[in-house]
């Protein structure tokens, strides 16, 4: 294995964990963004009140997302595992 081949597996590896974690990340944020808004507006400052729904939301999203995630990780581990051949090369 060239160090091109290595900077390739990593890179790849490197986008796969971005593309799965960017719709959590995201849903996360956006209901942060709401009840920071929430509270702005209400000026409630209970810490409680910002985690407790960013957790049901992001456990909300791996539910529905669960199965586009794990088909995504195993695309990517079949990948992986059939160019170890040419890993050796």
């Amino acid at each position: 294995m060239d160090f091109g081949m290595a900077v390739n597996l990593v890179r790849n590896g490197i986008l796969e964990v971005l593309i799965i974690s960017a719709p959590l990340l995201l849903i996360g944020m956006g209901v942060g963004l709401i009840i920071s808004i929430f509270q702005a507006t209400t000026s409630i400052q209970e810490q409680t009140l910002t985690f407790v729904p960013k957790i049901a939301a992001i456990l909300g999203a791996i539910i529905f997302l669960g199965p586009w995630i794990l088909n995504s990780l195993t695309q990517f581990t079949v990948r992986l595992i059939d160019s170890i051949p040419s890993l050796g090369k």
